[in-house]
C-alpha cells in the first residue's frame, strides 16, 4: 500500500508565514488610541519578521539571520515595537527541530540576550514581562527539541520495521530453499530406490523367462510392487505440496521410520541378487520423527547405491544404539567404486545433508576389507541410567 504524498513544504510554510504576518498586523487592524505609534515603515519591519518563514526549512540559517536582524530593528524603531516576537518563536522552534546543535544553541543564546537587553533598555519592562517573553522563547525551543526527538524515534522505528521485514524475507527464502532441498531428497530416494529395483528385475526377467518361468513371474511382480510403492510415496509428497499451496492440511507427509526397515530389507533381498542382513545392538528407544525418517532414508539410499553400482552379493545394515546417538553402518562386498564414479554421488550428498539436518554427520567410502561403507551418526535421547552397563 502506497502512502499519500506529503503536503508541499512551501505550502505549509507559506501558510505559517501568512498566519504570523496576520498576528503582526493585529496592531494595525485594531489600533489602540493610547498605544504605540503606527507607521508603514513599522509594518514593513513587522512583515520582515514573517515573510522569511516561507524558507524556514529550505534555508533555516539565512531565515534566522534575516529575522534576527529585523526583529531588533523593529524594537528600536518602535513604531510599533513587537508585542510578541511571533516570528522569533517560530524561528527558534525551526532551529531546534532541523538545525545542527551549535548554530541552534548560539541562536537561542543570542535571542535570550537580545530580548533581555531590549526589555531593559528600550521597554523598561516589568519583571513578569521578562518571565513571559523569556519563557516563550525557551518553550518554543523546547518544543522544537521534542519534535526533533520524535522524528528521530519515528525514523528509528521505521528502519527497524524495514530491517525486520528484510529478515522475514530472508528467513522465508531460506525456508523455501530448505523445503525444496528436502523434497528433492525425498523424490530422489523414493524414485531412485524404486527404479533401481525395477531395472534389476527387468534385466533379470528376460534371462530366466524360458528357463525359470516362476522366477520371471516373481521378477515382474517385484517390478509392479516397486512401482506401486513409488507411486504411493510420490502421491504423498505431491499431496503435501498441493495442500501446502492451498493452505489445507490434507495428506500427511511421508514419514517412514525405523519400524519399516525390516520391510525394506526384505524387499531388497527378495527382489535383487543382494542378500541384506539387519543387526541391532544396544537399547533401542524412541527418537524424533525427523531423525527416524532420516535414518530410514539413509539406509534406503545406501542400499540403492549397493544395488545400482556396487555389483555386490551381500550387504549388512547395523544399527548401534549408543548413550546419546544412533550409529548406522551399511557395508557391502562389492567393488566399492560405484557410487561416486557412476552417478555423480548425488545420493551420497543427500545422505550427508539428511544427517546434517538432524544434527548428525555421515561419511562414505571404501570399507576396510573391501566393498563400500556408509556410516551415519544421528542424535538420540540419552539412555536412562538404569539401562547403562555398570
Amino acid at each position: 500500500m502506497r502512502l499519500p504524498r506529503r503536503t508541499s513544504p512551501y505550502l505549509v510554510d507559506g501558510a505559517l508565514a501568512a498566519l504570523v504576518l496576520f498576528a503582526v498586523s493585529l496592531q494595525f487592524l485594531f489600533p489602540d488610541e493610547d498605544g504605540d505609534p503606527l507607521s508603514w515603515q513599522g509594518f514593513l519591519l513587522g512583515a520582515g519578521t514573517a515573510v522569511p518563514l516561507i524558507w524556514r526549512r529550505r534555508a533555516p540559517i539565512l531565515c534566522a539571520i534575516v529575522i534576527s536582524c529585523v526583529t531588533p530593528a523593529m524594537a528600536v524603531y518602535h513604531a510599533p515595537p513587537p508585542d510578541v516576537v511571533y516570528g522569533g518563536l517560530v524561528l527558534l522552534y525551526t532551529l531546534a527541530a532541523y538545525v545542527e546543535p551549535v548554530p541552534r544553541r548560539v541562536m537561542l543564546v543570542g535571542w535570550v540576550i537580545g530580548a533581555s537587553a531590549t526589555m531593559s533598555l528600550k521597554e523598561h519592562a516589568a519583571p513578569f514581562e521578562y518571565a513571559f517573553h523569556l519563557l516563550s522563547l525557551l518553550s518554543a525551543y523546547g518544543f522544537g527539541v521534542l519534535a526533533r526527538t520524535q522524528r528521530a524515534y519515528t525514523a528509528a522505528l521505521e528502519e527497524r520495521a524495514r530491517a525486520l521485514e528484510r529478515e522475514r524475507e530472508i528467513d522465508r527464502a531460506r525456508a523455501v530453499t530448505s523445503e525444496r532441498a528436502r523434497i528433492a531428497r525425498d523424490m530422489h530416494d523414493v524414485v531412485g530406490h524404486a527404479v533401481s529395483l525395477m531395472v534389476v528385475q527387468a534385466e533379470a526377467g528376460p534371462v530366466v523367462v524360458r528357463s525359470n518361468p516362476a522366477r520371471a513371474e516373481a521378477a515382474f511382480d517385484a517390478i509392479a510392487g516397486a512401482g506401486r510403492e513409488a507411486m504411493q510415496q510420490l502421491r504423498l509428497i505431491l499431496g503435501v505440496l498441493t495442500d501446502a499451496g492451498n493452505g489445507r492440511g490434507g495428506l500427511a507427509a511421508p514419514v517412514p521410520g525405523l519400524a519399516r526397515l525390516p520391510d525394506l530389507i526384505r524387499q531388497v533381498s527378495g527382489t535383487t541378487e543382494v542378500t541384506v542382513t539387519l543387526r541391532t545392538t544396544g537399547h533401542p528407544r524412541p527418537i524424533g520423527a525427523e531423525t527416524e525418517t532420516a535414518a530410514y532414508r539413509i539406509v534406503q539410499e545406501a542400499l540403492t547405491n549397493t544395488v545400482k553400482h556396487a555389483y555386490a552379493a551381500r550387504a549388512d545394515v547395523q544399527l548401534d544404539w549408543g548413550d546419546t546417538e544412533l550409529a548406522i553402518t551399511v557395508t557391502d562386498d562389492g567393488t566399492g567404486s560405484g557410487p561416486p564414479g557412476a552417478g555423480g554421488g548425488r545420493g551420497l550428498v543427500g545422505i550427508e545433508e539428511r544427517a546434517a539436518a538432524c544434527g548428525g554427520s555421515a561419511h562414505s567410502g571404501p570399507g576396510p576389507h573391501g566393498g563400500f561403507r556408509v556410516t551415519a551418526r544421528l542424535p538420540a535421547a540419552r539412555r536412562p541410567a538404569a539401562e547403562r552397563a555398570p
